[in-house]
């Protein structure tokens, strides 16, 4: 099996009794390749929507049902314990239309990045209001570095999760340049990204990618929290997925 098609998965997090990942390889015609942190990107939205569905289900706090299911592995607990936390989880949002809290957590390239998205929805526009890191990256030779790479991973993976979208007429792309290929600017940033490098005395890891993945699923969740919708594609497309609830 591709381990970049499959990598990452929950069976590789979460402590379930009864899983099963598949994978059915496709022909789209169009060639394809990586986003930043390669097979973590699909792998973590999938994987941290799903689970909070299931928390949902259960009706349990999306924290405190990962937290159970992630009982042999301490560096995801001590990453998600840390990100709740400084982003104030047991503080909710008062009863308001519109706003919410989104949780994700992800293994990637030797790191553990857990990440809290909260958003405002306004009609169908999802606005990033703020993003709470926590990693566990091994000791932190350069923290400066480690917090600048999980901002502009952050940045990333939100301009690929609200704008990324390739559409195609007669088998030819339509977006040619940035005039029609819309990127996250500085303007659509949250107004706070704040990031918490869990101490440790592991070797050094990873820091280039881990905090990509974390970010599509933790602001797809914020969004259900706020509007009980729920994203279940990337780009988002809130309008779409409001549609097919109907």
């Amino acid at each position: 099996i591709d381990p970049t098609a499959t990598g990452g998965s929950a069976v590789e997090q979460y402590d379930l009794d009864h899983a099963h990942v598949s994978w059915t390889p496709t022909k789209v015609g169009v060639p394809v390749l990586w986003w930043r942190s390669v097979e973590h990107t699909h792998m973590a939205f999938s994987k941290e929507v799903m689970i909070d569905e299931l928390a949902q289900a259960a009706g349990e706090d999306p924290v405190a049902f990962r937290l159970k299911l992630l009982g042999t592995h301490p560096r995801h607990v001590g990453a998600l314990k840390l990100a709740a936390e400084k982003a104030g989880w047991d503080n909710p949002f008062p009863k308001e239309k519109g706003r919410g809290r989104g949780v994700a957590v992800h293994e990637s390239f030797g790191s553990v990045v857990a990440q809290v998205a909260e958003v405002t929805v306004s009609g169908n526009k999802i606005t990033v209001d703020r993003v709470v890191c926590a990693v566990d990256c091994g000791i932190a030779v350069t923290p400066d570095v480690v917090k600048a790479q999980m901002q502009s991973g952050i940045g990333y993976g939100l301009s690929a999760a609200l704008y990324g979208k390739i559409t195609l007429t007669d088998g030819h792309v339509d977006q040619t340049n940035f005039h029609q290929y819309q990127v996250l600017r500085i303007n659509d940033m949250p107004r706070a990204v704040e990031v918490h490098i869990v101490p440790s005395r592991n070797p050094p890891s990873g820091v280039g990618e881990p905090g990509v993945p974390p970010i599509a699923p933790a602001v797809a969740n914020a969004v259900r929290a706020a509007t009980g919708t729920r994203l279940h594609r990337l780009p988002f497309d809130l309008a779409a997925a409001r549609r097919a609830k109907a």
